[in-house]
């Protein structure tokens, strides 16, 4: 039994926590202490309470011993592993995000990487990651960092740029999604069983969010090559990739899409868009798929609105604290998550295995600047991550990613030095922000900060910028 330790930061965490809870229940020759912290000291608590609920499921092969940390260095010191999953703000904030640029005819599915939701969720988050990253410095500098807040990219970069010697990934799941569709290709165009999503072979670059798969392979077959038949039949009525659900399912789930997005830039680039749709059409011209609320169920995918979120978290708030009283019976089963499957890769517990990360770009990434972060395969075995060289995006795709990489990178130094004119820059140089007036889009940057100030007062001096 290997025993190690697991800061969770944010460890009040309403539904990844216990998906997380569950995994490491389920992980076979594991053990050890979880220690949570959370600015919500309470429901860190009922985490605490449902992992040992867990603990004591029939289910369950390993032991964990759950501890709450009121100071954040108490959770770090000697950990092995830090897990970093917050909300950086409320759904107040969010909703500002997201729903503000409206009156300016922009509308944002997701709002919490790029375009104007993406920014002012980076400026509320960088300043909280980079406190986070001296911590670590501090208390567990050889521990392994994994990221799971967005916007990924920005928060992986302060990261490594305030602690350049930190072991720390962004890991995402969007890539999985894209793979489960390529099995349902496999499965219908070669009329087999379906494959497993391990079994698919991918090669896939760019920024987390707007990952691209160059190179899909299944039992020597080239997936890319029975593309277009699929998306043929089903372009117009959309297809759901998810497991149990029917093509048509993504209408009665907000979460869910009918890929008609991807199968659309597959026709025109040749390579397969690898993110969710409703992450995809944020990172380009607002005009092409998400110009209006009509534009979205055209394209068959959701606007999520910031209210169906509140009421989402309420229904999950209730079920954990039913579940931590045990008046809910808690069901252990293994997620489609790899978190950890990746840390028993790096404890040298299991052979090395390959998975997409977000991590800064050393070269493995050719078509994107040095020193930024960027997502592709990387190889992870004992004590050890491994960037995979990956095939050039085609130039015109490479342009496309290039200009968002281009704005994050100006984002994140315009929050690391406090300079509102530059994150304006960076602001207004948004995809999405591209049909507004500078005077617009000056009303509308000076009217988000308004209504997060409070979680930016810290941090930022607001004296008006430059007009």
């Amino acid at each position: 039994m290997k025993k190690i330790k697991i800061a969770y930061i944010g460890g009040g965490s309403k539904m990844w926590a216990r998906v997380f809870m569950n995994d490491l229940a389920l992980a076979e020759g594991l053990g050890g202490e979880i220690a949570l912290y959370d600015i919500d000291i309470s429901a860190a608590q009922i985490n605490k309470r449902i992992g040992e609920r867990i603990n004591n499921d029939p289910a369950a092969v390993s032991r964990w011993d759950y501890t709450v940390c009121e100071k954040i260095g108490d959770a770090l010191d000697g950990a092995d592993f830090v897990i970093c999953s917050i909300l950086p703000g409320t759904f107040d904030e969010m909703e500002a995000d997201v729903h503000l640029p409206e009156k300016y005819g922009i509308f944002q599915s997701v709002g919490d990487t790029v375009g104007p939701g993406g920014v002012l969720r980076a400026m509320r988050t960088v300043p909280i990651y980079e406190g986070f990253a001296h911590k670590i410095k501090t208390h567990c500098p050889g521990a392994w960092v994994i990221n799971l807040t967005n916007p990924m990219t920005a928060c992986t970069k302060t990261l490594y740029d305030v602690f350049p010697e930190i072991k720390a990934f962004g890991c995402c799941h969007e890539v999985f999604h894209a793979q489960e569709f390529l099995c349902c290709c496999a499965k219908e165009i070669l009329g087999t069983d379906k494959p497993k999503r391990q079994d698919i072979i991918i090669d896939a670059c760019g920024i987390n969010h707007f990952t691209w798969i160059t190179e899909a392979g299944y039992n020597g077959i080239d997936l890319l090559e029975l593309l277009p038949e699929f998306i043929e039949k089903y372009y117009d009525t959309g297809y759901c990739e998810r497991e149990g659900v029917a093509p048509d399912g993504f209408r009665d789930d907000p979460f869910l899409y009918g890929n008609k997005v991807k199968m659309d830039l597959f026709r025109r680039f040749g390579v397969l868009a690898a993110a969710g749709d409703r992450h995809l059409v944020e990172f380009m011209n607002n005009s092409w798929y998400i110009k209006d609320r009509a534009d979205a169920e055209n394209w068959l995918y959701h606007l999520t609105a910031v209210d169906y979120r509140r009421n989402d978290a309420a229904q999950k708030i209730s079920s954990s604290r039913r579940i931590a009283d045990g008046t809910e019976k808690v069901t252990v089963v293994r997620s489609d998550e790899e978190v950890v499957e990746l840390m028993k890769a790096l404890l040298g517990l299991v052979p090395p295995k390959v998975s997409n990360a977000n991590v800064i770009n050393t070269g493995q990434m050719s078509g994107l600047p040095l020193g930024s972060v960027v997502e592709t395969n990387c190889v992870f075995s004992c004590n050890s991550l491994k960037p995979i060289v990956s095939k050039p995006l085609p130039a015109d795709v490479n342009a496309l990613v290039l200009q968002n990489a281009l704005n994050i990178e100006n984002t994140y130094c315009g929050i690391k030095n406090r300079d509102l004119n530059r994150i304006f820059e960076a602001f207004v140089n948004q995809p999405l922000c591209s049909s507004l007036s500078l005077a617009d889009a000056h009303e509308l940057f000076d009217s988000m900060i308004a209504a997060t100030e409070k979680y930016l007062g810290e941090y930022y001096h607001f004296k008006r910028h430059d007009k």
